[in-house]
C-alpha cells in the first residue's frame, strides 16, 4: 500500500479532491470548487491531500496569513479525511505535513476553524494537540 502527501498544482489533481472535499463543503459542485480553487490560489490558497494508492483519502484547503496578533501563521481552510476511511492515520499524516510546511516557512502557529457542530473533527484536534483559543463570530449580511 503506498500512502504519500502530494501539493495539488493542476486542474487534474484538484479534480480528483472534489470526492472528499465535498464531503465537507457539500454546498459545492465539481465546476464550482475548480473555478474557486483556481481564482483562490492566485491569492495563496493551496490544496494538499493524502493519497492511497493513487487514491485521495484526506484533503486539506491552507495558506500562509500574516496577521498583527499572531505574525505569520499557516491557516488551515479545509481538513476533511473520507468519511468512509476515518481513524486509519490519513488525517494525522496530512496535520503533520501542514506542520512541517508552517514550521518551515517561519511561522508562529497553525491555526483553523472548526464548525461547532463538528464535535468528531474537534476530537481529533485535542487529540492532536491542539486546544481553542478564541471565539469565531460572523454576521450574515444577506
Amino acid at each position: 500500500m503506498k500512502v504519500e502527501v502530494l501539493e495539488v498544482r493542476s486542474d487534474a489533481e484538484a479534480a480528483a479532491c472534489f470526492r472528499v472535499m465535498h464531503q465537507l463543503r457539500p454546498h459545492l459542485d465539481e465546476a464550482t470548487f475548480l473555478t474557486m480553487w483556481r481564482r483562490m490560489s492566485t491569492g495563496g490558497y493551496q490544496l494538499t491531500c493524502v493519497r492511497e494508492d493513487g487514491q485521495v483519502r484526506a484533503v486539506a484547503g491552507w495558506r500562509l496569513i500574516e496577521m498583527l496578533h499572531t505574525g505569520l501563521h499557516l491557516y488551515v481552510d479545509d481538513l476533511v479525511t473520507d468519511g468512509e476511511l476515518r481513524s486509519r492515520g490519513h488525517g494525522a499524516r496530512l496535520l503533520g505535513w501542514l506542520r512541517e510546511r508552517a514550521r518551515e516557512a517561519g511561522c508562529r502557529t497553525l491555526e483553523l476553524d472548526s464548525g461547532t457542530h463538528r464535535t468528531r473533527a474537534h476530537r481529533f484536534y485535542f487529540r492532536e494537540g491542539m486546544h481553542i483559543s478564541s471565539f469565531h463570530f460572523r454576521e450574515e449580511l444577506g
